[in-house]
């Protein structure tokens, strides 16, 4: 996701995308470590979509 995509969603929707997230990325980890994985990078990727989403989360907060 790019950060302009992020920064346009709600806070609701933010926490859901967050958790939905965090589902996917526990699921490739564990399909990582059984070697089913067919595109690794996709683990990187959710990780950083994560960080963006808390950025924006802690961001509108202050």
């Amino acid at each position: 996701m790019k950060m302009s995509e992020i920064k346009e969603l709600s806070g609701a929707e933010l926490n859901k995308k967050f958790r939905e997230l965090g589902e996917e990325l526990l699921q490739l980890q564990l399909r990582k470590q059984t070697g089913q994985v067919e595109k690794p990078h996709l683990i990187k990727t959710i990780r950083r979509d994560r960080a963006k989403i808390l950025t924006v989360l802690s961001l509108s907060k202050n």
